[in-house]
């Protein structure tokens, strides 16, 4: 198996109801439906933040209007999957309705959910964690690090 190395940006956006944007994935498209911001892999040669604008846009049909700030990054180092993660999650306004066109044909839902059910939506503790502790504090800026997507030896700076 060839060793995965990539980069994600994701967006918290909120609705006037303080509400998060979540959009449902099947990856692979059995019909496992997995909730994560929207967002996605930073592709070679494009910066950060124009990743986050494009995946946004297709994913949700929404305009990022403006990048508030980096609300936290995550490390995800599996050795079982032999596979790193490096993801910034950015604070943003936004405009528009939701209208996904994914052209990839992964996002088969974008809703706005209340905190409670994004805890209970959201399966992956590296995905799930980081975000439920900044909307829950507020404290941008955050380093997270964990020994694999299962949550294994998670640390927080």
């Amino acid at each position: 198996m060839t060793r995965r190395d990539f980069v994600v940006a994701a967006a918290i956006l909120l609705d006037p109801l303080d509400r998060v944007l979540l959009v449902g994935n099947d990856w692979r498209g059995q019909g496992k439906v997995r909730h994560t911001l929207p967002g996605g892999v930073v592709e070679p040669g494009e910066r950060t933040t124009d990743a986050l604008r494009r995946e946004v846009k297709e994913e949700t049909g929404l305009i990022i209007t403006r990048i508030k700030h980096l609300a936290y990054a995550v490390h995800v180092e599996d050795g079982r999957r032999d596979d790193r993660a490096i993801s910034f999650a950015f604070s943003a306004e936004y405009e528009g309705l939701l209208n996904p066109c994914d052209p990839d044909g992964f996002i088969v839902e974008a809703r706005f959910v209340p905190v409670e059910e994004a805890a209970r939506i959201i399966p992956v503790p590296p995905i799930r964690d980081p975000l439920l502790n900044y909307l829950c504090d507020g404290n941008p800026g955050c380093f997270y690090n964990y020994g694999g997507w299962d949550g294994r030896n998670p640390t927080k700076v």
